[in-house]
C-alpha cells in the first residue's frame, strides 16, 4: 500500500475523524506499526497508541483442528467502537454550565422574580451586595436573562414587565412654552436639585385607572434623592381632591413637614392648579414644560412599579387603602441599582437623620 507522509504539526489540536479511524483499522489489519500509522495519518505516535487502546474490542475466534473445536479471544481495533467511545467522552468534555451548580440560587431568584416582582438586575445586585451566595455561582445580569430565555428557570419573559414593554424612544427634548401658567417654571428651579445631592425635593403626579371621571385616582409623591414613594388614594382627578390630600399630608406630618418637603415639581395638569397657592408659605412648587415627562423622570419610573399591581384600565376605586399601603411598602423596600442595591426606605431614613443632625 502506497501512503504519503503528512506533517504532524498540521494536526496539532485536532481530533481524529471517523474516516481516519477507519483507515487505522485497515492499517492495523495489514500489520502496520503504530509509529508507521502515525506517519501516514499525520499525527503523534502516542495519539495512535491511545486511540487503539480506546477502540479495542474483544472478539471470539473459533478454530477446528484434528476434529476438535478451540475457542479463544483476541483484541482488535474497531473504528465503530472507537468512534462511539469518542462521542461518549465528548458529551462530558467542556466547561460545566454555571446553572448546573446553582440550584439554591435559581430557586431563590425565581422566588424573588415571581413572588416579590423583582427585576433580574435587582436579584443579582442584591445577592452580591449582601453575600447571600458564593460569588462563583452568582451569574451576571445578562447571564440571568439568558437562563430565562433558555427555559432553565421557572420565570418566563412574560413575567418580566420591563422586558416586554420597553421600546426605544427618540426624544428631541424641546421645551414647549406653557399655555397654562400655574406657578414658577422648572427653569427657575435651583440647579443643585437636578444633581439629587440634597434631600427633600419631590415630584408629584397622578395615576389613573379606567379614565372614568367618577373613578378615584392615586396621588403619588416621589423623593428625588432616595426614590421614597408616598401613595395617596383620592376621590378624583380634580383640584379639590388633590388640595385636600395635600392638606391632610401636611397635617399628619406636623412640624416635620418643612424638613421632609423643600420643593415639589409638578406637571401642568388642572388638578394641580391650586398647588402653588396652597403650599407657597411652606415650600416652593415648580411646574415642568408640556410634553416633557423626562423632566419628572423619577415619578414616571415609579409609576412603572405601580402598574405591576394596578394595570391600566383597572378602576382605582376597587383598590383598597390597605392595598395602596402594601404597594407603597413594596416599592420602598425594593432594592435599587441606582441606590447601590439599598432600599428607598433605608436611604430615606438615613437622609432624614442627617437633615435633623445638621439642623
Amino acid at each position: 500500500m502506497t501512503q504519503s507522509n503528512n506533517n504532524t504539526l498540521s494536526r496539532k489540536g485536532k481530533h481524529l475523524s471517523y474516516a481516519e479511524r477507519a483507515q487505522i483499522a485497515v492499517l492495523r489489519k495489514e500489520n502496520y506499526s503504530n509509529r508507521r500509522i502515525a506517519e501516514i495519518i499525520g499525527c503523534a505516535a502516542q495519539t495512535i497508541n491511545n486511540e487503539i487502546h480506546r477502540g479495542e474490542i474483544t472478539q471470539l475466534k473459533r478454530q477446528k483442528q484434528n476434529g476438535k473445536i478451540y475457542d479463544y479471544y483476541i483484541k482488535v481495533y474497531d473504528a465503530n467502537a472507537a468512534q462511539a467511545t469518542y462521542d461518549k467522552h465528548r458529551l462530558n468534555c467542556g466547561r460545566r454550565p454555571k446553572w448546573a451548580d446553582t440550584d439554591a440560587f435559581i430557586e431563590w431568584a425565581d422566588e424573588k422574580l415571581l413572588d416579590d416582582k423583582w427585576s433580574p438586575d435587582t436579584v443579582i445586585g442584591f445577592a452580591k451586595k449582601h453575600d447571600l451566595f458564593d460569588a462563583s455561582i452568582i451569574p451576571c445580569t445578562t447571564t440571568l436573562y439568558g437562563w430565562i430565555d433558555k427555559g432553565i428557570m421557572r420565570t418566563k419573559n412574560i413575567d418580566l414587565l420591563e422586558k416586554l414593554s420597553r421600546k426605544p424612544k427618540v426624544s428631541t427634548q424641546q421645551n414647549r412654552p406653557n399655555k397654562r401658567v400655574l406657578g414658577p417654571s422648572i427653569d427657575s428651579r435651583p440647579k443643585e436639585i437636578d444633581t439629587r445631592e440634597t434631600f427633600g425635593h419631590w415630584e408629584i403626579d397622578t395615576v389613573v385607572g379606567n379614565k372614568e371621571k367618577t373613578d378615584a385616582v392615586l396621588l403619588t409623591l416621589a423623593e428625588r434623592q432616595t426614590r421614597f414613594e408616598i401613595i395617596l388614594k383620592v376621590n378624583g382627578k380634580d383640584q379639590e381632591s388633590v388640595d385636600q390630600a395635600i392638606r391632610d399630608l401636611q397635617r399628619r406630618s406636623g412640624h416635620a413637614f418643612s424638613t421632609l418637603f423643600k420643593t415639589i415639581t409638578s406637571d401642568n395638569g388642572s388638578e394641580f392648579a391650586g398647588l402653588h397657592e396652597a403650599l407657597k408659605e411652606a415650600l416652593d412648587v415648580y411646574f415642568s414644560h408640556p410634553y416633557a415627562s423626562f423632566e419628572r423622570g423619577t415619578s414616571e419610573n415609579q409609576h412603572k412599579f405601580i402598574r405591576r399591581f394596578i394595570p391600566k384600565g383597572k378602576p382605582i376605586a376597587r383598590v383598597s387603602e390597605a392595598q395602596c399601603m402594601r404597594i407603597q411598602q413594596w416599592m420602598n423596600d425594593y432594592p435599587r441599582k441606582i441606590l447601590d442595591y439599598r432600599t428607598p426606605h433605608e436611604c430615606f431614613v438615613n437622609a432624614l437623620r442627617s437633615e435633623r443632625q445638621a439642623a
